[in-house]
């Protein structure tokens, strides 16, 4: 599998705003999804956001949509998200994730270690 590595958590305060970097190892563009996901402490893992990387499908949590924005820098083989109008509730670790077969999922073959979001 493909090695991810994330930076660009933090503290912030509520109302603020992060950008998340994830680099890849290798290319992870192909026929599939990379994206993001995000466990809260005694919360499951969920998605946060996907893109398709064989074509322009993205998904966003309900809980997200219109506030954070996923993108990815080919060239640099480096995954964004970049997040906005942050909330106490986004409070997580968020991981990188690399090739699950549906962008709407958990269930991605590679994944980051993960780095720390907290908003008060």
């Amino acid at each position: 599998h493909v090695q991810l590595v994330e930076s660009g958590g933090g503290s912030v305060q509520a109302g603020g705003s992060l950008r998340l970097s994830c680099r890849a190892s290798g290319s992870i563009y192909g026929d599939a999804c990379v994206g993001w996901l995000r466990q809260a402490p005694g919360k499951q893992r969920e998605g946060v956001a996907a893109i398709y990387t064989a074509g322009d499908a993205i998904y966003y949590a309900d809980s997200v949509k219109g506030r954070f924005t996923i993108s990815k820098d080919n060239a640099k083989n480096t995954l964004y998200l970049q997040t906005n109008s942050l909330k106490p509730e986004d409070t997580a670790v968020y991981s990188c994730a690399a090739g699950g077969l549906s962008c709407a999922s958990t269930a991605f073959p590679s994944r980051g270690q993960g780095t720390q979001v907290t908003v008060s």
